[in-house]
């Protein structure tokens, strides 16, 4: 059985680590491809919230079909899909003239694109909601820090430490090749994920659709302390869509780098998200889940504020470097607590409802963003509005530290 359950977990992980490296170098190609096709920065925002706005319109129906559903074929059914849909993205952008476009011209193609961004967001929050609910299955409860850990690390080497640096290199071979790398690796996931044994689920006869629901609601409203964490995770997610929604327009403008030097200044997130994925179990451990969330509130303040003040890569680097690590924490601490709590025949439900307020947010966040550099852009100058949607991130951040500092109990 432990050989079993090794191995299981040994293709739980190899899975999300190959899907994410596909990730992270779409993370740079998406809005790399926005900024090609049009410099207006509510345009661009106008894709990274289609991405994000399925996790506030699917977040609640997706957890019931989790727990009714078979996760793991659920799992394999997105990625596919996900594959399909970055080759439709490959389509567009072969069919596109020459990159890139005049201002004005590139409408069109960036409705298409914000329409297959959002699609894939469709299949994201299937594919994420279901893989966060099978971790538990094939590992003692008692360890999900270290699994976890090891999950966030990888996903934070190869999303970020490898992933946008060579997307700069796949897109200067041509913009349409890291799209049909990042294909590629949605399907090798849907294989490795095939490949699991579950143990079987306790046979159990579904509630209608809306009374499935209303329990998983019952359950969050019910234990406040997740409800908190939810709503605060909310928050700092809408903050931080809106400084990462102009990241590229910042690098290109303020810290003029080239797709290869925006590609290198993303990993600097990656390598603070490492060390924070292999130390966050023990600070975990060390200091306590409470003292480990409001560390990395600090960690995102300090982040967002060098962006405000600063003109170098190097320090924005060392900015995204801290929040990297921070988030880790943040991470290891808040999934382990909610995978321990929360009972395994409602996970889905209840993990699609935290999500909902703590993703939900995030195209709004995005759109706000892109809204506020276009609202003062003339007034203020270029740069310095490319710089406000990191202080309101700040300021943002400032607040629910604040709030958990006099709020947030995990007893």
């Amino acid at each position: 059985m432990l050989q079993a359950k090794n191995r299981n977990y040994r293709l739980v992980f190899s899975a999300p680590t190959v899907s994410n490296l596909g990730d992270g170098v779409s993370a740079l190609a998406l809005p790399w491809l926005a900024t090609l096709l049009t410099r207006d920065a509510m345009l661009v925002a106008l894709v990274a919230a289609a991405q994000r706005s399925p996790w506030f319109l699917l977040s609640l129906p997706v957890g019931v079909w989790t727990d009714r559903m078979d996760r793991r074929m659920l799992m394999v059914r997105a990625d596919v899909v996900r594959v399909l849909l970055t080759l439709m993205v490959v389509a567009l952008v072969l069919q596109a003239p020459a990159l890139p476009l005049p201002d004005g011209d590139g409408l069109g193609a960036i409705l298409a694109l914000s329409v297959l961004a959002f699609l894939l967001g469709c299949a994201e929050v299937l594919r994420d909601n279901a893989a966060q609910t099978i971790l538990p299955s094939v590992v003692d409860k008692a360890d999900l820090e270290t699994p976890n850990g090891q999950m966030w690390s990888a996903e934070k080497v190869m999303g970020e430490f490898i992933g946008p640096p060579l997307a700069g290199v796949l897109i200067a071979m041509g913009v349409a090749v890291p799209f049909g790398f990042d294909a590629a690796s949605f399907a090798i996931a849907a294989v490795l994920v095939w490949l699991v044994v579950l143990p079987p689920r306790p046979p159990q006869t579904p509630a209608p659709f809306k009374a499935a629901l209303l329990e998983g609601i019952a359950w969050m409203r019910a234990n406040r302390v997740i409800l908190r964490l939810a709503v605060m995770l909310g928050a700092v997610n809408a903050s931080h869509m809106a400084g990462l929604t102009v990241l590229v327009l910042y690098a290109q403008e303020v810290l003029r780098l080239d797709a290869v030097g925006t590609g290198f200044l993303m990993t600097a997130g990656a390598v603070g998200g490492v060390l924070g994925g292999l130390l966050a179990p023990r600070i975990c451990r060390r200091i306590g889940l409470r003292a480990s969330m409001i560390f990395g509130l600090v960690a995102f303040c300090v982040n967002y504020a060098l962006f405000v003040y600063t003109g170098s890569a190097v320090i924005a680097g060392v900015g995204l470097a801290i929040g990297g690590f921070g988030s880790m924490v943040w991470n290891v601490a808040t999934v382990s607590f909610r995978q321990r709590v929360i009972p395994d025949a409602i996970l889905g439900r209840v993990n699609s409802i935290y999500r909902f307020f703590g993703w939900g947010s995030m195209p709004l966040g995005a759109l706000a963003g892109g809204a506020l550099v276009s609202f003062v852009q003339d007034d203020w100058g270029r740069e310095a509005a490319l710089r406000l949607p990191f202080a309101v991130a700040t300021l943002g951040t400032l607040l629910v530290l604040a709030y958990a500092l006099a709020r947030l109990r995990l007893d």
